[in-house]
């Protein structure tokens, strides 16, 4: 072939891949920011849809890590920019009330998604009861949805309330571990103080001991566990739980103030085989 010929053809295929590597870089990279999470319930007002999400799908007693993103009714847009508060409301025969939560903030790293938790002490039985409301503002905006949602009860007791010796009421919520397995687990949970129907804070500097048994198995315990103390870092109470053998366990628990006063809970002796104080968890 004469390189007349050649040069041309050879121009062509230069130009070819240079245009197919720039098409390919120009192509948006479309990331699902929910990704890993299972929806659980939409509630819709005239102007957004709030998605609310978890991994595992459903809203249950104790400890809910919730995510969620607002999208736009009429441009099907996910905000980016809002400033959002919740209100959990538990309606009982003769009364209502609230639940501890946190406050919602941007999840790191994530444009559209916002994150935070809600601890359900309770549910009716068929799981009915709560109701969920979001207030949010979007630029200098007001808005306010509300809808009813069902609450299923965990196996396990996995949050309780309780009145202390101080006169006070309080809720203790496990939250890790989420997968228990045979070794030296991290033991987090968090304590609630009840200060009215509809606020319940983080009790902070207490201590909550820790004596894991096993029932079935002649109540025995492990070793190398150590007590439950507060972590100013996520305001969670957090401690080392030994889990030597599957099955069902009782963690016995002890609440003590800032002055080492016992308020709740005992200790497990010969003669009493578990503390009035107590979260569970079989694996």
């Amino acid at each position: 072939m004469k390189l007349k010929y050649i040069l041309p053809i050879l121009f062509i295929a230069l130009m070819s891949t240079s245009c197919s590597t720039d098409e390919s870089n120009d192509d948006p990279q479309i990331v699902n920011e929910v990704d890993g999470l299972i929806r659980i319930h939409d509630i819709i007002n005239d102007t957004h849809t709030i998605e609310l999400y978890s991994k595992t799908g459903n809203f249950s007693t104790g400890y809910n890590a919730i995510s969620m993103r607002l999208m736009d009714n009429t441009t099907n847009l996910y905000v980016e920019d809002a400033s959002i508060t919740w209100l959990p409301m538990m309606q009982m025969p003769t009364m209502q009330h609230s639940s501890p939560r946190s406050s919602i903030a941007k999840s790191l790293g994530k444009d559209t998604v916002y994150e935070g938790y809600i601890v359900y002490q309770m549910t009716g039985m068929d799981g009915s009861g709560w109701s969920l409301t979001i207030d949010y503002s979007i630029a200098d905006m007001v808005y306010t949805a509300t809808e009813s949602i069902t609450v299923t009860q965990a196996e396990n007791q996995n949050v309780t309330s309780f009145m202390a010796d101080d006169g006070s009421n309080y809720v203790i919520a496990m939250i890790e571990p989420s997968a228990p397995k045979i070794a030296i687990n991290n033991l987090k949970v968090g304590l609630f103080r009840m200060e009215s129907m509809m606020s319940f804070p983080i009790v902070e500097d207490y201590t909550i001991a820790l004596d894991p048994r096993m029932p079935g198995m002649d109540n025995h315990t492990s070793s190398n566990n150590t007590d439950l103390s507060y972590s100013a870092a996520d305001t969670m109470y957090h401690a080392d739980l030994s889990l030597t053998m599957t099955g069902y366990w009782v963690l016995n628990l002890k609440l003590l103030n800032t002055m080492d006063e016992v308020l709740k809970g005992e200790d497990v002796t010969d003669d009493n085989n578990q503390s009035s104080l107590y979260l569970e968890l079989e694996f």
